[in-house]
C-alpha cells in the first residue's frame, strides 16, 4: 500500500524570481532616498559660525499657546548646544525670553535682540519698553536690537510708523538699531533705511515670488547682496535670514531636501566668509508649530530637528532619508504579507505582476506614510491620511487576490471586495478630484499625495470595474481638467508636479473605464 502523500505544488521560478526584484527595488527605492551625501563642512567644534535665529519653542509648543509659558531648563540646555557651534543667536520676541541674556552670558554667546512690532500699539510699546531695558542692562551680551520683524510684509504698520518706532529705540539705547524684512521691502519703504544703523535683509530663494532652485540659490543671494551693498553704502547689510527647508512641497524648482539645505548653508557660509559678509542663519532648531501657518515646509528651516538631534546640515555626511533601511524592512514586511494574503499566482503572467503589484503598494504605503510624518499639521489632516492608506489597503487586498488562485476564505473576501470595488475607484476618484481643486485653487502650502492615489488608479485602469456612471464622469473630468492648470501653475521644470499630473492622468483614464465597463 502506498503510504506516500501528494507533493505541494511548486512554486513557479518566474513568481521567486519576481519577488526577488520586487524586494531589490524596494531596496533601491529607499536606498536612493537615503543615500548619504558628502559636502564640504561649513562648521566644527573648532571653527564656529557667525549668528543663528533662536525661538525657545519646544516641537509640542506654539506661541499661540494659551497659557504661554516657556521653560527656562530648555532655553539653557539649546544655548549650551549652540554654542557649540555660533558665535550668537538672533532673537524675535521679548515676552517669556528675559532671561535669554543671562544664559548668553553664562555660554559664552552674543544676542541680537528682537522685538515684535505688531499693528496693536499696546503690545509694542510693551515689546520695545523689554527691549530697551534688556539692552542697556546687558551691554556686554547685547550685540544689537531688532526693531520689528517682517511687520511691512505683513502690513501691520507703514513705513513712516517703523521709522518712528525706530527712532525712539535709538534715543534710548547705546547700541546699534536696526529693522528685519524681507530684501524687497527695504526698496518699497525707502524711509526706514535713513533710521537704522544697518539694514537687516532676508534672503530666503525657497520663498521667492519667482523661487529659485538649489542650483541657482546662491548665485541669487550673492546679487542681491552686492546690489544693497552698493545702494545702502556706507552702512553695513547685515543678511538676517537665509537657508533652505528640509522637508516640504516643491515651489517650482526649488526642492526642500536634507540634502538641499545642507548644499544651500555649507555653500552660504564658504560664500559669506570668503567676501566678508555679516550673516545670521535661519534657524536653529525645527519648529513645528510653524507648520499651521506656512504649510508643511514652515516647521522645518532647523540645522537640528525638533527633538534637538542634529540633521547634518553643517558637517558630516547628509541623508535625506535616514531611517532608510527600517522604511526597506518595513516595506518588504508589507509586501511578503500582501503576498502571503494572496497566496499562489492564478497563471503565468500573474506569477510576475502579482509581486510586482504588492511591492509596488507597499512602497507608495511607505511613501505616503513618510509624507504624512513630516507633512501632517491637524487631526483633520490625519484623518485624510488615514482613510486613504485604508483605501489603499483594501484596493491592494482586491488586486492582489484578482491575480492569485482564490478558494475558500480568499474566494468569498475577493467576492465581497470584488462587489464593493466600484466604490473604492469613486474613493479614489474623489480624493483624486479634491486635491486637484486644491492644488489648482489653493496650492501654496499643500503637498502632491501622488504616492496616495497610484495604485488605485493603476489597479482600477488596469482592471476597470464597473461603478456610477454620473459621478464617475464628473470626476474624470475634474481631475482631467486640472492637469494642465496645476502644471501651469507649479512650472514645466517640477518633478512632483509632474508625478502628480501623471497619476491623475492614470485616475482620469480609470474613471473613464469604468463608464465602459459592465
Amino acid at each position: 500500500m502506498d503510504r506516500s502523500m501528494p507533493s505541494p505544488p511548486r512554486i513557479p521560478l518566474s513568481y521567486c524570481l519576481a519577488c526577488l526584484i520586487a524586494v531589490l527595488g524596494l531596496g533601491a527605492l529607499w536606498y536612493g532616498l537615503g543615500r548619504p551625501i558628502h559636502l564640504p563642512d561649513a562648521a566644527s567644534p573648532t571653527h564656529k559660525l557667525q549668528c543663528a535665529s533662536y525661538t525657545p519653542f519646544d516641537k509640542d509648543q506654539s506661541p499661540f499657546d494659551q497659557p504661554f509659558r516657556l521653560r527656562p531648563a530648555r532655553m539653557d540646555a539649546d544655548l549650551a548646544l549652540l554654542a557649540e557651534r555660533f558665535q550668537c543667536i538672533r532673537t524675535y520676541s521679548m515676552s517669556g525670553l528675559e532671561a535669554i541674556p543671562a544664559l548668553a552670558r553664562k555660554h559664552g554667546l552674543k544676542v541680537m535682540l528682537g522685538a515684535w512690532v505688531n499693528a496693536n500699539p499696546v503690545d509694542t510699546d510693551k515689546e520695545l519698553a523689554l527691549l530697551v531695558e534688556a539692552a542697556n542692562a546687558n551691554p556686554d551680551v547685547v550685540s544689537a536690537v531688532i526693531v520689528g520683524n517682517e511687520t511691512l510684509l505683513r502690513k501691520e504698520v507703514t513705513g513712516q510708523r517703523l521709522a518712528e518706532l525706530i527712532t525712539r529705540v535709538k534715543s534710548q539705547v547705546k547700541v546699534p538699531v536696526t529693522y528685519a524684512d524681507v530684501w524687497e521691502f527695504w526698496l518699497q519703504h525707502p524711509q526706514v533705511a535713513p533710521v537704522v544703523d544697518f539694514l537687516t535683509i532676508h534672503l530666503l530663494p525657497y520663498w521667492e515670488d519667482d523661487p529659485r532652485g538649489i542650483d541657482d540659490a546662491l548665485a541669487h543671494v550673492a546679487e542681491v547682496r552686492r546690489t544693497f551693498g552698493a545702494r545702502f553704502a556706507p552702512k553695513d547689510i547685515f543678511i538676517g535670514e537665509t537657508g533652505w527647508p528640509s522637508e516640504g512641497r516643491q515651489r517650482e524648482t526649488a526642492e526642500p531636501s536634507r540634502v538641499n539645505e545642507a548644499r544651500f548653508v555649507r555653500g552660504f557660509v564658504a560664500l559669506a566668509e570668503a567676501n566678508g559678509w555679516h550673516y545670521n542663519l535661519i534657524e536653529a532648531f525645527d519648529q513645528p508649530w510653524k507648520r499651521a501657518s506656512e504649510g508643511a515646509v514652515g516647521g522645518y528651516w532647523g540645522l537640528y530637528d525638533a527633538d534637538r538631534q542634529d540633521k547634518g546640515v553643517l558637517e558630516g555626511p547628509v541623508s535625506n532619508l535616514p531611517l532608510w533601511p527600517q522604511w526597506w524592512l518595513a516595506t518588504t514586511a508589507l509586501t511578503l504579507l500582501i503576498l502571503t494574503l494572496a497566496g499562489r499566482p492564478a497563471q503565468a503572467r500573474a506569477a510576475w505582476l502579482l509581486p510586482l503589484l504588492a511591492a509596488t503598494g507597499a512602497g507608495c504605503l511607505g511613501l505616503w506614510g513618510e509624507l504624512a510624518r513630516t507633512n501632517a499639521r491637524f487631526a483633520g489632516e490625519w484623518l485624510w491620511v488615514l482613510l486613504l492608506a485604508g483605501l489603499n489597503g483594501l484596493v491592494l487586498c482586491h488586486g492582489a487576490l484578482a491575480l492569485a488562485q482564490r478558494d475558500g476564505w480568499r474566494q468569498r473576501l475577493f467576492v465581497w471586495l470584488e462587489a464593493r470595488a466600484g466604490g473604492w475607484l469613486l474613493a479614489a476618484g474623489f480624493a483624486a478630484a479634491v486635491s486637484m481643486l486644491a492644488m489648482v485653487f489653493d496650492a501654496r502650502y499643500r503637498s502632491f499625495p501622488s504616492a496616495a492615489l497610484l495604485v488605485p488608479a493603476l489597479v482600477y485602469l488596469l482592471r476597470p470595474v464597473p461603478t456610477r456612471r454620473a459621478e464617475a464622469a464628473l470626476l474624470a473630468l475634474i481631475v482631467g481638467a486640472g492637469i494642465a492648470p496645476q502644471l501651469y501653475q507649479e512650472g514645466l521644470y517640477n518633478p512632483q508636479a509632474w508625478g502628480w499630473a501623471a497619476v491623475s492622468l492614470l485616475m482620469t483614464a480609470a474613471l473613464w473605464r469604468s463608464l465602459r465597463t459592465r
